[in-house]
Formats: C-alpha cells, sequence, structure tokens
C-alpha cells in the first residue's frame, strides 16, 4: 500500500482538507546564522491532503526549514505562510500543527502517561485509541519518566504523538532515528494505514529515502540550503534508468548520451541515464541490464559531491534547480 493513488473523502465545511489549497507557501526564504546562509532563496508549495518528502544529505537546510515551519524560528528574509499565515507565534496556526524531532525534550518530571495527556489537551483532533493502539505497538510503558526512556523509545512517543495528533499539518523530522528496523517499518505502516482513513498534510524529512521512498506523494530536494529539486513523486520514478554490463557494450549504447552517474568495478560499467537519453530496446539488444532508477539513486546522482562555499556561506557550482512544472532534472 502506498500513499499515491489514496482517495481522498473531502468535508465541504472544512476548507483546510482541500488539497487544491497551499498549506504551505515559501517566497524566497533565506536564513542566515551569521556569515552562514544556511537556506538560500527557497521557494515552494505544499498542497494539502498530501505526503510530502523533505530530502537531502545531514546538513542540507532540512532542520531548519521545518524549525521556520513550526514557528520555532523566523526567516532572515522572504514570506512564509501556513494555512495562509506567517507561522511564528501564531498560536491559531500552531494548534493545528504537530511537529516531532529527533531528540524532542520533554519536561524531567514527566512520564509517559503526563505526555499523552498534555498532547490530549494541546490538539483538537487527539485521537486516544490511536494512541492507545501505538503505546501497544511499541511496547512503551505508560509509567516510565520520559527522561529514562532509550533513545528508540523516545522516538517512539513522539511518533505516537504525532500519528494520534491527527493534526492538519504534521511535520517529521527524522522522528524515528533510533529505532529498529521492526519499529520503524510498524511507523511507516501505521503511517499510510491512518492517513488513507484520515488524510492530511503530512511532510516528512529524512535522508533515509529508501526506506520512505513508498510513502511520497511530492518530493523536495535540499542541497546546501538550495533547492535541487522540486517534482511529484511518480515523476521522479520513471525519469531513468540504470543500465549495467560490460564496458564496451555500455559505452557504445551511450556514446554521446548525457549521463546523469557513471560507476566501474572492472570490466562491468554501471550509467545512470534520463530517461528520455535511453533507447531501451537497443539496451535489451545489447543483453544489458536495464533497471528504473529509484528515488535515492536519482537523488544521489544529481545531488553534487564536494561542494566548497565562498565567504559568505553561499553554496559554489551548485546545480540550477529543478521546479515541479520542469520535471526531471536536465
Amino acid at each position: 500500500m502506498t500513499a499515491t493513488g489514496v482517495t481522498v473523502n473531502h468535508d465541504p465545511d472544512d476548507t483546510a482538507r482541500d488539497s487544491t489549497e497551499a498549506v504551505v507557501a515559501l517566497t524566497a526564504v533565506t536564513k542566515r546564522y551569521r556569515t552562514a546562509r544556511v537556506l538560500d532563496d527557497v521557494t515552494i508549495r505544499l498542497d494539502g491532503l498530501r505526503i510530502h518528502g523533505l530530502l537531502g544529505r545531514n546538513g542540507a537546510g532540512k532542520t531548519t526549514l521545518m524549525r521556520i515551519l513550526a514557528g520555532q524560528t523566523l526567516a532572515t528574509s522572504g514570506t512564509v505562510h501556513v494555512f495562509g499565515e506567517p507561522p511564528y507565534e501564531n498560536r491559531h496556526v500552531l494548534r493545528r500543527t504537530a511537529t516531532i524531532t529527533e531528540g524532542q525534550r520533554y519536561p524531567d518530571a514527566y512520564t509517559i502517561a503526563n505526555v499523552l495527556t498534555a498532547a490530549r489537551l494541546h490538539y483538537p483532533r487527539w485521537d486516544e485509541d490511536l494512541a492507545q493502539s501505538l503505546l501497544a505497538d511499541f511496547d512503551l510503558p505508560r509509567r516510565r519518566l520520559v527522561k529514562k526512556l532509550s533513545r528508540g523509545m523516545r522516538s517512539a512517543l513522539g511518533v505516537v504523538i504525532g500519528l494520534a495528533s491527527r493534526a492538519e499539518l504534521t511535520l517529521l523530522d527524522e522522528p524515528y532515528l533510533g529505532l529498529d528496523a521492526v519499529a520503524r517499518q510498524i511507523f511507516y505502516d501505521r503511517l499510510l494505514v491512518d492517513y488513507a482513513e484520515h488524510p492530511r498534510t503530512i511532510v516528512v524529512s529524512t535522508h533515509l529515502i529508501d526506506e520512505v521512498a513508498d510513502l511520497l506523494e511530492h518530493v523536495v530536494v535540499l542541497d546546501h540550503g538550495r533547492v535541487l529539486l522540486d517534482a511529484e513523486a511518480d515523476d521522479l520514478r520513471s525519469s531513468g534508468f540504470v543500465v549495467q554490463g560490460p564496458a564496451d557494450l555500455v559505452t557504445g549504447l551511450v556514446g554521446t548520451r548525457p549521463t546523469l552517474r557513471t560507476e566501474r568495478l572492472g570490466a562491468t560499467t554501471r550509467v545512470t541515464l534520463a530517461a528520455h537519453d535511453l533507447d531501451l530496446d537497443d539496451a535489451r539488444r545489447l543483453g544489458l541490464a536495464v533497471t528504473p532508477l529509484s528515488l535515492q539513486e536519482l537523488i544521489v546522482a544529481t545531488t553534487p559531491v564536494g561542494h566548497t562555499a565562498d565567504h559568505d556561506g553561499t553554496p559554489v557550482s551548485t546545480p540550477r534547480p529543478t521546479s515541479r512544472r520542469e520535471g526531471t532534472p536536465r
């Protein structure tokens, strides 16, 4: 089951659930810390009732962008709107937003039960039955002090709050770090099931791209604070292929075509090509292995390696960002 293609039943009395509404809209947003430019001229739109992926390497600016959306910090310049209003110190917006981050802090005296009580009072759409079901899934002891939880248990508690809040906008900033593989899969499965039954706008920030790829409907990729990709996930999944085989055959097939990535291992060559630059019939006639490009492979292929930065933190040699309307990277 994936998020793509989920049928959404709209409530005509709830305009926030209109998928044509931009729940998040950023225009020319820049964020500086002293001389470092952490976000650089970011312009994106995140529509309602979708699962968006905010992807990129560590240090790409993902957490800073999420903090701006959560109203926890101000942009240095540009405009930020969440539900049509600036989120910073905006109680009306923040009550409609759940923000879950890795390493979230709670009062020292709080037990898990105390945290859930506070969440129940804060979030108007809180679902207690879902919260209790998730506590059982993750085997979380209600009476345990939060400060005595392991890292994985703290992450699981964040997941419980993020899903049970059923907030109209849910921001998940690497909330599952510390969870083992089984617990992460529980999170992904429960998120998809609950999203299908109770659609809302979800933004997942992560560098674990392969694990979340099937959840995502729309993707924004940041690199050194700039928007590198902004596209529909399905468009990106069909944007390229990986061709692998004997080096001479692969080289002959590729010729002068531009490649996104080339890897050589002895007599074998593995080349990543944009879909419009590859003749699949020719490749198969040559007996070459052809596989669709995964979301992670695309991002690796299009994210520059070894950036340097100038004195004010601006990335050097950053490729031209790709918009949703332009589709796949050139």
